[in-house]
């Protein structure tokens, strides 16, 4: 149910209330607009993950029920043209089964919007991948895998196949099409190459693929196109031809996911680019075989979230998810058609966030998943003229906590550029009441932006307030939602210009009387471990730092993560052999002697994005011959981000624990060492 009255808050938050926060993370529309089904996913002891599962709310009464029960990660749920069912993927098990659909493999199934009628439509050995159903109900689409060795030394690659190769085997993706009237079911397509995602036009004559020519994502970077496989004749054709990327801000850019009109004459894409702001292109079918591309015009100062695309109904209005100064907003563009668009729409206006939106059939009746100042996600019903109307409270017990008090404030950068951040401040406190310690949190990307809302996760926002601290979230240049130049910025000017940006914010903080001087920490994940790296070796000032999974050089970041290109594009397509000089000037590393801070370090033992080299170099920098107080924290199995129960309590139990000590002053019982003497004294 639906609050109806102003809560009562008299909890003190805690880092155990984390853990009891549900998620949504995907909705769907009923055809007819009556109904909205989404996944919740929420943490439940004794697992260590949390878990998904399906509900539906109906629209008029706001009622909702729980559909789904087991440990199976039901996702990516799609309304039946009927409405009569609602088909998602989900890998359920059961004990002793070695065969589908209950091998615990990720298989298509079915059930009705009452809970009953549960079917396994497809039984895929080994799973799929992707679904999608047809509009029309009868088919249902589906990708899987399959692993093949295909070069020069493919005797030797089988012989011993046991082994790790950089290249030459790869698991390629066929298409296949399931008749839900015969359950029979055919391959498609099979073009030796990996499909990222892939969508079916509404009258199922053609299929859109982003697709690679390997798995690893360094091939998302400039080589991921767009086959569309047309039905009639059963041939690919490409897209997104060699030439197609020229006119590109950049060659390292990938394509997000596609989608297609309702006549199935016009796919609509985003190419999406590491210190660039996206491409918005369509794709139109006209009387020749091969479609024209055009560009599309973003609203001013708004950046468009890739993979976002939705076309409304039965016409030709383009939807997205676009950011602008913290907010993240659904925008509509009028008749996109024809190499040309109409008026720019705000569909949500106001201090909302955007996570995920959807249509029913007609487009008359939409839906979103958002967040407020008070509030974590919630479905939330869109009315005439952008008003919500809330369907969903997944997580009730946060009326009762006492949350921080969350604020925009802006100041301006050593260039005279204006910067805007979050601000948050426990719960009561009032302007002119003592300083407060202050900690820096850092969001990563940096091609992303910390938004306008509640957010309670595992770097600091919420329970650092709830601790007592000043948060301060910065949008530094780099951020998106404050226009192209604000974001390219950053562009040949890492550990630079958003240092500069983050400094000022935190002069601003003291000179306004909020934040004292004597108490300052910074804390990050990646980009912002990056950041939080880059500050630690520029000033003197922060009392104690967390970086998490933080580059500490370009080189070695270069030379290991699975995306390159996100280097490249910052060092101005530089390589390290080509321009020594910015990458070194990119790298904390160069001015590690400058660290006085003592320095918590997080990073995964997994770690692909920002390999774990970086998180190593630094501790040993810090430790071994510096003699900074440092501890290296390594999370078993997991890759750039935490995903157990006791990793990310172990994260917050530590981050507290630090900022308590070297900040606060607070006597901790360390264990007794002798400091080895530095072989450079």
């Amino acid at each position: 149910m639906v609050r109806a009255e102003q809560p009562v808050r008299d909890h003190d938050i805690v880092a155990d209330d984390y853990f009891s926060i549900g998620v949504i993370t995907a909705i769907s529309v009923a055809p007819d607009g009556k109904r909205i089904a989404y996944i919740e996913q929420r943490w439940e002891p004794p697992d260590d993950k949390r878990n998904s599962d399906l509900w539906i709310v109906d629209i008029a009464t706001k009622q909702t029920q729980r559909l789904t029960f087991d440990k199976a990660g039901e996702g990516s749920p799609q309304w039946s043209a009927d409405g009569r069912y609602i088909y998602f993927t989900a890998n359920y098990k059961r004990a002793g089964e070695d065969a589908p659909p209950l091998d615990g493999k990720t298989q298509v199934w079915r059930m009705a919007p009452d809970g009953g009628d549960l079917l396994a439509v497809t039984r895929v050995k080994d799973g799929i991948n992707q679904f999608e159903l047809s509009r029309d109900g009868k088919n249902v689409y589906y990708t899987v895998s399959s692993e093949q060795t295909d070069d020069e030394w493919k005797d030797l690659r089988t012989k011993h196949k046991g082994l790790q190769y950089g290249h030459g085997v790869t698991k390629f993706s066929q298409v296949h099409k399931l008749d839900l009237q015969s359950w029979r079911a055919e391959k498609l397509i099979d073009e030796k190459r990996v499909i990222r995602s892939f969508k079916v036009s509404p009258d199922q004559t053609r299929i859109a693929m982003v697709t690679t020519p390997a798995e690893e994502l360094i091939h998302n970077e400039g080589w991921s196109r767009i086959d569309v496989y047309d039905a009639k004749a059963k041939t690919v054709s490409i897209t997104t031809e060699d030439g197609w990327r020229k006119g590109h801000p950049s060659p390292f850019g990938w394509i997000d996911d596609v989608s297609w009109s309702a006549d199935g004459k016009a796919l609509a894409f985003t190419v999406s680019f590491d210190g660039y702001p996206p491409l918005f292109q369509v794709a139109e079918w006209g009387a020749g075989e091969k479609p024209t591309l055009t560009e599309l015009k973003r609203p001013d100062g708004v950046t468009v979230s890739g993979g976002t695309l939705r076309w409304r109904g039965e016409g030709r209005a383009l939807c997205f998810t676009g950011e602008d100064h913290a907010r993240s907003r659904v925008y509509a563009i009028a008749d996109v058609r024809d190499g040309k668009q109409g008026s720019v729409n705000i569909l949500t206006p106001g201090d909302v966030t955007a996570a995920a939106y959807g249509f029913s059939k007609s487009g008359d009746v939409m839906a979103m998943i958002t967040s407020t100042l008070t509030d974590p996600p919630d479905v939330y019903a869109v009315q005439k003229g952008g008003k919500l109307d809330r369907m969903t409270q997944v997580n009730p017990q946060v009326d009762s906590w006492k949350l921080p008090q969350i604020s925009l404030v802006q100041w301006k950068a050593p260039d005279g550029a204006e910067v805007e951040g979050i601000l948050e401040l426990p719960s009561g406190y009032k302007k002119g009441d003592s300083l407060l310690p202050m900690v820096v949190e850092l969001h990563g990307g940096p091609t992303s932006a910390t938004l306008y809302q509640m957010q309670f996760w595992i770097y600091g926002r919420t329970l650092l307030p709830a601790k007592g601290y000043a948060l301060l979230s910065p949008n530094y240049r780099g951020s998106t939602g404050y226009g192209d130049k604000f974001l390219t910025d950053l562009v040949g000017r890492e550990n630079d210009i958003e240092v500069k940006d983050i400094l000022a914010g935190v002069d601003a903080m003291v000179e306004r009387g909020i934040a004292d001087p004597q108490r300052l920490g910074v804390v990050g994940w990646s980009n912002g471990g990056f950041l939080t790296n880059c500050l630690i070796t520029t000033t003197d000032r922060f009392k104690a730092a967390s970086s998490g999974a933080g580059v500490i050089d370009q080189t070695i970041q270069w030379g290991t993560e699975d995306t390159p290109g996100h280097v490249i594009n910052f060092m101005k397509g530089s390589f390290p052999w080509s321009n020594p000089a910015q990458f070194l000037a990119g790298s904390p590393l160069s001015k590690l002697d400058k660290v006085k801070t003592p320095t918590l370090i997080h990073v995964g033992e997994n770690d692909e994005r920002v390999p774990a080299a970086n998180a190593r170099t630094l501790y040993r920098g810090l430790k071994f011959y510096l003699n900074v107080p440092t501890e290296l924290v390594v999370y078993p199995g997991e890759g750039h981000g935490l995903t157990t129960y006791k990793h990310r309590k172990a994260k917050m139990d530590w981050d507290l624990a630090w900022f308590d000590r070297y900040i606060l002053g607070k006597p901790t019982e360390p264990p007794k060492e002798s400091k080895p003497e530095s072989p450079t004294s």
